[in-house]
């Protein structure tokens, strides 16, 4: 007996749900929930992105806040500080620093950025005072002088200081000569801004390690060598240096502030003049001077002119 072959074809009203020709076939029902899903998807995903975006800039500025709150030295350890720094010495005798000196220099401390990088040139009676104002968990406090049994004594009994010993080759007696030799080698070796590492300037402090000019110091202070006498170590190397750092800063606020002690002398002020430049200085406590220097590009033809022409003064 011979079998036929049977196809079964779906005719296409099949699909269709009972009830007219008109109504909804289940892939149209398909793609309506589909579009649903899918505008769905995108309000919450775009709800969710705004909201993180919010939540995390709220938790970042409370986090910094925070962070500057737990490095930064407690005020009332702070005022205790500075109450017992400044009893009973008003005005600044034999070197050290007057209650107002003292508390101008804390101010600057207190409001410099998280972390504070500040350098010292000079040990002193309020040496371990900078080191206490300057605590804030992240910055540097580093020292400097020329006396090696000062910073071996320092060390010893205070082995978290960091200092070093360096010699300062140019005494007091030495001022006038070496103002004219830094204006005939402001655009060469005495430039205001380069790496002091590998400066050959007489007035460069250049024998520090090798990792100190890297840091962008915000505030240093200019308290040594002793330069109280002619053939003294003067002060000049130590100014010039402070200004080329300054200067040079790379990375950290735009800003450094420089601060010369002892200004009324004639060693001080005519180089903190010179190099810091007149213009900078924005205040002055007794004989605690104030400057503050901004960044300047190492290619500036305004050297050619006087460094001091091309900066410009600002207000504390």
């Amino acid at each position: 007996m011979k079998t036929t072959t049977k196809f079964i074809v779906l005719h296409p009203s099949v699909h269709k749900s009972g009830g007219g020709g008109g109504g909804a076939t289940p892939a149209s029902s398909h793609r309506a929930w589909l579009a649903v899903f899918v505008l769905f998807f995108l309000f919450t995903f775009a709800f969710t992105l705004l909201t993180s975006r919010d939540a995390n800039a709220a938790a970042k500025s409370a986090t910094t806040a925070a962070g500057k709150s737990k490095s930064q030295l407690p005020k009332p350890i702070h005022d205790a500080l500075l109450h017992y720094a400044t009893a009973g010495n008003p005005n600044s005798t034999s070197g050290r620093f007057s209650s107002a000196e003292i508390k101008k220099f804390a101010a600057v401390i207190r409001r410099c950025a998280v972390p504070c990088n500040l350098l010292v040139f000079g040990i002193s009676h309020e040496t371990l005072l900078w080191n206490a104002l300057n605590h804030n968990g992240g910055g540097r406090t580093v020292f400097v002088d020329e006396s090696n049994y000062l910073i071996s004594k320092l060390e010893e009994r205070h082995p978290s200081i960091e200092a070093y010993d360096i010699q300062f080759t140019t005494k007091v007696s030495e001022l006038y000569d070496l103002i004219e030799y830094y204006k005939r080698e402001i655009s060469a070796d005495c430039r205001p801004v380069q790496n002091l590492l590998f400066s050959d300037c007489k007035l460069a402090v250049n024998d520090l390690p090798n990792h100190i000019y890297d840091v962008a110091w915000d505030v240093i202070l200019v308290d040594g060598p002793r330069g109280y006498f002619a053939a003294a170590p003067g002060r000049m190397m130590a100014i010039y240096s402070a200004g080329v750092l300054a200067r040079s800063k790379r990375g950290g606020a735009v800003e450094t502030h420089v601060f010369v002690h002892e200004f009324e002398r004639e060693a001080e002020r005519v180089c903190a003049y010179e190099f810091l430049c007149k213009e900078n200085l924005v205040d002055q406590k007794d004989s605690l001077a104030h400057f503050v220097i901004g960044k300047m590009e190492a290619n500036s033809d305004n050297f050619r002119f006087g460094v001091c022409s091309s900066d410009s003064p600002q207000s504390i």
